[in-house]
């Protein structure tokens, strides 16, 4: 039984109780505000004198009164102190293992604000595997989320570490208002200088404010959703095939970002030399140079350094092989 249904169930019995009482002392000659206050009285055990001499049928009703009334009574305070006692106790402990468990957590991703946005990053993160903390001030989007989450301010950088900023990846920065998504991507930027910092922008003019606040990327949800509903409209294969490929997960290959690490075998060689192909089996789509700059479908020529990413698409085994090849020493 829950415990809202253990409440009305006391409740019901206490007012039964009364109910029954009031008719035996009407009963007894009593009249119904006094037969109430009788009753009231005996099986709250305030000890006032009764109202009306008792015979004896009086005095033996009054007997049973008192040990069924204060017998339910004594029932339904302690069904509602348990109640609440158990409540509290129970989120408080909730609330400490929470704790506990994000203070163990490395790699893993904070998602600023539990709305429509942080829901989305949030269910895609999880189903890649990587950890979430959601910081939220609103209690009930809090209670809402499968996830270890904090109730608090994201501008305050005591909920940041309590959310644990500094073994953190990565940051999504997706609350309501760009103001707070400034204020959020500045206070991380100062505490973590190498935080990736995800933000969201409602407006075109917030995004070289959030850019210049520290944000790694930003992105308008906006923007990108007329851009995505353009796509599907002129080359809807594509678009089916990268959502496929990005998020559905039903096909063996998929998309991935590797960063070359300075002393990898790949760093200072050139994509032929290397053999990325030949030994990982992983097709190169693209490479992002240490400034930035994209080279799409690169040629075999192409140098590798410490600093690039590569992006490429394989399986999860042909992945895994580039991904090891680019932070083992050669």
């Amino acid at each position: 039984m829950s415990n809202v249904r253990r409440i009305l169930l006391a409740l019901g019995m206490v007012l039964g109780v009364i109910a029954a009482g009031s008719i035996g002392y009407v009963v007894l000659g009593f009249g119904v505000l006094d037969a109430v206050y009788q009753t009231v009285t005996t099986i709250t055990t305030v000890g006032f004198r009764e109202l009306h001499p008792l015979d004896p049928a009086g005095k033996i009703f009054t007997i049973v009164l008192i040990l069924a009334g204060v017998g339910v009574a004594l029932y339904a305070f302690g069904v509602v102190l348990e109640t609440l006692v158990e409540g509290h106790l129970r989120r408080d402990f909730g609330r400490r293992r929470m704790e506990r468990n994000i203070t163990r957590m490395t790699g893993h991703t904070i998602v600023c604000g539990w709305g429509r946005v942080g829901r989305a990053v949030g269910g895609y993160l999880s189903g890649q595997g990587t950890d979430v903390v959601v910081v939220d001030l609103n209690p009930e989007r809090v209670a809402e989320t499968p996830y270890p989450a904090l109730i608090g301010d994201v501008t305050d950088d005591e909920v940041l570490r309590r959310a644990g900023l500094m073994r953190a990846r990565a940051l999504v920065a997706a609350i309501n208002t760009d103001a707070e998504n400034v204020y959020v991507t500045l206070s991380a930027r100062a505490l973590r200088p190498d935080l990736v910092i995800v933000a969201r922008a409602r407006t075109e003019e917030s995004e070289s404010k959030l850019l210049r606040a520290g944000a790694t990327r930003v992105v308008n949800p906006q923007r990108i959703g007329g851009q995505r509903i353009a796509a599907a409209a002129l080359q809807p294969n594509v678009v089916e095939f990268l959502d496929v490929v990005m998020h559905d997960g039903s096909l063996e290959f998929r998309l991935e970002e590797v960063s070359i690490l300075a002393g990898s075998r790949l760093a200072g060689r050139t994509l032929h030399e290397a053999s990325v192909g030949e030994t990982t089996g992983a097709l190169v789509l693209a490479l992002r140079d240490a400034d930035g700059q994209f080279l799409a479908n690169p040629p075999v020529q192409t140098p590798i350094g410490a600093g690039h990413v590569l992006i490429a698409i394989g399986t999860e085994t042909q992945l895994t092989a580039l991904q090891q090849a680019a932070h083992r020493a050669g």
